[in-house]
């Protein structure tokens, strides 16, 4: 396995004030559209992807050698709840402490003895067994779209120093791991859902990396995915010889002889792989959740974010690498404990628990990561409008599957969870620690639109508790 450089992260550097930082961010600004990349705010359609991948295939640069003893073949399931889920309210409540820091809800037992996580996560406690919490990733990036940056790339959001200084955004995991893999049977090799994450996009790996955006509501009888059902008014045989007529053509002599100066050469093979991808039988069924049992989709939840879970674990098991889940909605400033106690945590709950379960009996646990996160946590005291805000120094994140131990906690917080105090990493260590799982070595140099160097992973060391 390879290491890399390790970086020790004290309490003391994240005594800093929040002062004027406390604000929702949820519009996507300018800084927004260039961390996630030209035209990866609305996504691409599949078709346009493919299209931009066959025009960059011939320039791509090599993907570097994975790790020793990494896997190549992990996919994986990154679901993002967005604003900044409390640490108290999920997964380190402290019953101990005073009530203005503590809250609301009660703390209740895990499977593993001595391990309590909040009374809205009832599901999760009792299937602890098969999945880690780190309670200890800290950092000092204490606004969402800095937060955002942080975590979705493993790279602390560039501060411009000076006038006309240069400045490179990273791309996100899954832009990353789309640069990395394959395209399988032509599956999208990055998938978001219903929408992308701020810093989800590929930045300067440009947008054939972009994420496929399925939009659209799984929980509903209407749902479709767009640019892989095929339109109501072309029959299916219309479409075939549509494509026969095509193949006809192309036997013609093209204006070159020479198929490697032809583009027409590498497009036509990404559009072959968008027409195998609408009439396969297999892919069609990979994004028609109606095949599922109801029982299974009840499991899940019959709702949007339950429904979306199930999505991205059909579309794991067909070969797709990376899928993130975006859930809103956690930049509780105000009355947090009643956004609590409404369905969010509920469903989180539920939808989360099951995926992990359902992917433990299904026995593809062991080769499909589940990653839980947002930005940051939250200040361990309650504010005047019954919330909490910003607080990035003490945080928790669940991690399942791809040979992550269950039953474990990493780390800990201080007994008024203010800041992470023991065994404490950082989001770089968390972003080594994904790209290894997902066979992808973490010190591999990229090159920016300027050919400047740049390193997937700066600074980072292995979680070394997920790979017991």
């Amino acid at each position: 396995m390879t290491q890399v450089a390790e970086t020790t992260v004290q309490p003391d550097q994240f005594r800093m004030s929040t002062k004027g930082l406390l604000r929702n961010c949820e519009g996507v600004g300018r800084r927004d559209f260039i961390q996630t990349g030209l035209g990866a705010l609305g996504g691409l359609g599949l078709s346009q992807m493919l299209g931009m991948r066959a025009a960059s295939a011939a320039s791509a640069v090599a993907p570097a050698v994975a790790p020793a003893g990494s896997r190549s073949n992990t996919r994986c399931i990154l679901i993002w709840l967005d604003g900044g889920p409390s640490h108290y309210e999920t997964f380190d409540p402290k019953p101990d402490a005073p009530s203005e820091i503590r809250g609301e809800f009660k703390s209740i037992p895990t499977t593993v003895p001595g391990v309590h996580f909040s009374e809205k996560f009832p599901k999760l406690a009792k299937s602890f067994d098969l999945f880690t919490v780190v309670r200890s990733i800290a950092h000092v990036q204490n606004n969402h779209g800095a937060g955002n940056h942080y975590l979705m790339t493993g790279s602390p959001t560039p501060v411009p120093v000076g006038c006309g200084a240069f400045v490179t955004f990273h791309p996100s995991y899954g832009s990353v791991v789309s640069h990395h893999r394959r395209v399988e049977h032509g599956m999208p090799a990055y998938v978001s859902t219903p929408r992308i994450s701020r810093s989800g996009g590929p930045n300067f790996l440009g947008a054939p990396h972009a994420p496929f955006v399925i939009a659209d509501n799984p929980d509903s009888k209407s749902f479709r995915v767009r640019d892989v059902s095929l339109p109501k008014e072309i029959e299916d045989g219309r479409a075939k010889s549509r494509v026969e007529l095509r193949r006809s053509l192309d036997t013609l002599r093209r204006v070159t002889d020479t198929a490697a100066e032809d583009p027409a050469v590498s497009f036509d093979e990404y559009y072959s792989r968008a027409f195998d991808l609408v009439t396969s039988t297999e892919a069609q069924k990979a994004f028609d959740i109606s095949h599922e049992p109801e029982k299974v989709r009840e499991t899940y939840g019959r709702n949007d974010f339950g429904q979306r879970l199930l999505l991205a674990r059909r579309l794991t098991e067909v070969g797709v690498p990376f899928v993130t889940v975006y859930n809103g909605g956690w930049d509780d400033h105000r009355t947090l404990f009643e956004n609590f106690k409404k369905n969010k945590a509920e469903q989180v709950d539920t939808g989360v628990s099951a995926l992990i379960r359902d992917l433990a009996d299904r026995g593809t646990l062991d080769n499909t990561m589940v990653l839980l996160l947002g930005e940051f946590g939250r200040t361990p005291k309650i504010n005047k409008d019954a919330g909490r805000d910003h607080w990035s120094f003490a945080m928790s994140v669940l991690m399942a599957g791809a040979g992550i131990p269950g039953g474990q906690i990493v780390g800990a917080t201080d007994v008024k969870g203010y800041y992470a105090n023991e065994n404490i990493y950082a989001p770089q260590d968390f972003a080594a620690s994904l790209y290894t799982k997902m066979g992808i070595d973490p010190t591999t140099v990229l090159h920016d639109t300027n050919n400047r160097p740049v390193q997937l992973v700066s600074n980072g060391r292995l979680i070394k508790e997920l790979f017991a």
